[in-house]
């Protein structure tokens, strides 16, 4: 995955809250074998609804969500950070997340910001007031930079900051221990085969 550090440009806003697994991407489009191809059915549900932006010409290409309290309820399905990576987003601030949801988004390098309410509404008032604001978020800094300057300061564990900085999956960190894994295969007791490609 990509290295996350910052994003700045405009703000898409849901004024959700518990916004569910299934309204993110709902169940009929989960067939796909790959982890691409879920952002067009994005809130497939809510398009017609008159609530919902995000196709409006302003908020298009944004990659910062602006939303609601638990969002990512429901199911634990990994589509859903999927479809909103898909889709072009790249950090999702609100209140707060599902616990299981929260951690699939950052397995993917997926940044959920969470602020504190007011912090939340005041982004989302200038999403929704002055299309096209920028908005900066820097997990370097661990800030939030609303379009008239505010800073929000927001917190992630440090281990999953390390991740997002340095674009490293669960694959990459096990990659990073190569060495002390092949000097752990090459002398470990064995009963079977070597899985390094050599005898013992």
């Amino acid at each position: 995955m990509e290295p996350f550090r910052r994003v700045s440009g405009p703000a898409a806003h849901l004024d959700r809250s518990d916004v569910d697994t299934d309204q993110i991407i709902p169940k009929q489009f989960l067939k796909r074998i790959e982890r691409t191809g879920f952002g067009e059915f994005l809130f497939h549900d809510w398009r017609d609804e008159d609530f919902y932006t995000l196709h409006d010409p302003e908020y298009r290409g944004a990659e910062i969500l602006i939303t609601g309290h638990n969002f990512g309820c429901g199911s634990s399905r990994e589509h859903a950070p999927w479809a909103l990576e898909d889709h072009g987003f790249r950090v999702i601030v609100a209140p707060s997340f599902a616990d299981i949801f929260h951690t699939n988004c950052t397995k993917i390098g997926l940044l959920p910001v969470v602020l504190p309410e007011a912090q939340v509404r005041h982004l989302r008032n200038h999403a929704q007031d002055s299309p096209g604001a920028e908005v900066v978020v820097d997990l370097e800094e661990l800030v939030v930079v609303a379009p008239d300057g505010e800073v929000f300061a927001f917190e992630v564990e440090r281990t999953v900051r390390e991740r997002l900085l340095n674009g490293w999956d669960d694959i990459s960190i096990t990659l990073n221990e190569e060495e002390l894994i092949r000097r752990y295969e090459a002398t470990r007791e064995r009963h079977g085969p070597s899985t390094l490609g050599f005898a013992s």
